[in-house]
């Protein structure tokens, strides 16, 4: 078969595989201590990637990098909320959210797969994979045997189903296992949800086994394991671990289920550089004991338009950064970087007499771009949709809206200036009076509050225009709707009668944008370029002249980038540009005039 990455770029020629060696029946089940494959100890090598950071076009050459590393496995999560953006809507055939593709990709380059489909996967992906759609029931409780979340679970459990069967191991496929939930035991202690949900699977279908993943710590094995699943460890490191896990739930093999060769980053942070002796060390203890393991992540891709999530810990909102890059051993844009290499050769030393990995597949080619002038077309207060009144201001899922911006509008009467505060705000909002920007909050910074200048309207108009950015995915801060989620009050006093512009930045909210110039000054503008180039390549578009927004190549949501670092150029890979012309659309928060926008090869 013929397989193109990129369109003009690059070609490679696949032999179709046996229908025999596509079909051929083998057998995967739990020993008391090994996985067995075809009844023989298995140690399983795993690299995690999902499928929904990864452009469809790059998945069989992401999954041959892990092949070309040692893996004999990939690990999956799949996204709820990405499958089911609206409520009983599901997406399995377009573009990366084709699944079948990506399971036909993983067999035929004879590898193994691990599911792990949720509900709840956390990942650092918005909301952790739990559509927003279920914020709009105002006493929603989430992970737990709530009907409504648990009819809505049991929705998507038996559509995700339907499409995996075919690709089960005791369907000739090439699923190993099943993940139940994610880390439940640093969440919550209801064993009876988990049982459902394994009820669930297998009543839909799913006859392969099963494994939890938690923490190595007493109470988290207590309350995230089932009785007859294996152990997944996040991670297992030490001997230790394993043997507490064996002890908390005897009888079935227990392997590390997330091995970390790098780490997240928030915005505002460094960017994370985890210590690679320390995990070549934790990766030769792993194979000098025949433990499985699976590399968490072996390639993270990027959170593209709105699915970067938070971290709620001691630094209150920590939102996640675009790139998922993750200090991974390939890079986001896919490349080999020296941990890749050193895990490479340490797992290729326990490879058998004569034989040796596969040659490192070619990377992706990159190119630099020349300045692309962006100059401003039109704004959004230029492009507000009809108001919804509202006497105060809700969050966005109380006007049935999941991503994107929403303004809050509304004159003032009694107080007019003083201390404004917004109780509370998710995530970041500029603020205006009479069409004059005075400041931004933030609630990063834990800024919710702002000085309103003495005015001399008789009805001061006062603006607030809100951004809503990831919401949290791990921990008990779960519940995080968006916008203003309580009131907002001047001088103690609660101000009321608001009107409420949805402005969800989707494709038809975009597709609708019409140009003008009647607020040239205030900010909230879209700034426009069309470029041309005369082939296509992957790309990093550095928006080190802006401050912070959202980037759009020819329809194509990249996600978000922020002044305060630590990353400054967002990925934009090939099969989303085109030789010829180009379209780039840059929505920015706070920029007034035009400037220069480039494309580099890497992201540093």
């Amino acid at each position: 078969m013929i397989n193109r990455f990129i369109p003009g770029i690059l070609t490679v020629i696949l032999l179709a595989l046996p229908a025999s060696a596509q079909k051929a029946k083998h057998t995967f089940t739990l020993g008391p201590n090994e996985f067995l494959l075809d009844g023989a100890p298995f140690q399983i090598i795993s690299g995690e990637m999902h499928p929904a950071r990864i452009p469809a076009e790059y998945w069989r050459h992401r999954i041959r990098m892990a092949k070309a590393m040692g893996c004999n496995t990939i690990s999956a999560y799949l996204f709820w909320n990405f499958y089911e953006s609206q409520e009983g809507v599901f997406d399995f055939t377009t573009g990366n959210h084709n699944l079948a593709d990506f399971f036909k990709a993983v067999q035929e380059e004879d590898m193994w797969l691990i599911v792990r489909p949720g509900p709840y996967v956390c990942a650092e992906w918005e909301f952790g994979g739990l559509p927003p759609y279920l914020l709009r029931i105002p006493d929603i409780k989430v992970r737990c045997m709530d009907p409504r979340y648990m009819a809505a679970a049991e929705r998507y459990m038996k559509a995700l189903a339907a499409e995996l069967k075919p690709y089960l191991i005791t369907n000739g496929g090439p699923i190993l296992m099943f993940q139940i939930e994610n880390e439940y035991g640093s969440y919550g202690n209801d064993r009876n949800y988990l049982a459902r949900l394994k009820e669930i699977w297998t009543g839909n279908g799913i006859d392969v086994p099963f494994f939890t993943g938690d923490g190595p710590t007493t109470y988290m094995l207590e309350a995230g394991t089932l009785p007859g699943c294996a152990v997944g460890l996040d991670s297992g490191s030490r001997m230790s671990d394993f043997e507490l896990a064996t002890k908390m739930n005897p009888g079935v093999p227990v392997f590390s289920s997330e091995t970390y060769p790098g780490w997240l980053t928030h915005w505002g942070e460094q960017w994370a550089r985890p210590d690679t002796t320390e995990l070549l060390n934790e990766v030769k203890f792993l194979m000098d004991n025949k433990k499985s393991f699976n590399l968490y992540v072996i390639h993270g891709g990027t959170n593209f338009g709105f699915t970067a999530g938070a971290n709620s810990g001691g630094k209150g909102y920590e939102p996640d950064v675009t790139s998922y890059d993750y200090d991974a051993p390939i890079t986001e844009q896919g490349r080999a970087t020296p941990k890749y290499m050193a895990l490479r050769r340490l797992i290729g030393s326990y490879l058998p007499k004569g034989k040796k990995l596969l040659p490192v597949p070619e990377p992706i080619p990159s190119y630099e771009i020349p300045s692309i002038g962006m100059v401003p077309f039109t704004s959004v207060w230029d492009n507000l949709p009809q108001p919804v009144n509202s006497v105060q201001p809700k969050p966005f899922e109380a006007y049935n809206q999941d991503y994107g911006f929403i303004l809050y509008a509304t004159e003032l009467i009694g107080h007019k200036k003083g201390r404004l505060v917004v109780t509370d705000l998710h995530d970041y909002a500029t603020v205006f009076m009479n069409g004059e920007y005075i400041g931004y909050l933030d609630r990063r910074e834990g800024k919710n509050s702002i000085d309103i200048p003495e005015n001399k309207a008789e009805k001061p108009l006062l603006e607030i225009l809100v951004e809503g950015m990831g919401r949290i995915n791990f921990a008990q801060y779960l519940i995080d709707r968006k916008g203003i989620t309580d009131r907002v009050t001047l001088n103690g006093m609660t101000l009321m009668n608001w009107k409420v512009y949805n402005l969800p930045m989707d494709e038809k909210y975009m597709y609708n944008l019409r140009s003008s110039a009647r607020h040239p000054g205030k900010p909230g503008i879209f700034f426009k370029a069309n470029f041309f180039l005369s082939g296509q390549g992957d790309t990093f578009f550095d928006l080190s002249n802006f401050q912070k927004g959202i980037v759009w190549v020819n329809g194509h949501n990249l996600g978000r980038y922020w002044n305060i670092g630590p990353q400054k150029r967002l990925y934009c890979p090939a099969s989303w540009l085109r030789s010829g012309q180009n379209e780039m659309i840059i929505f920015d928060l706070h920029m007034t005039t035009s400037t220069l926008v480039f494309g580099f090869k890497t992201m540093e």
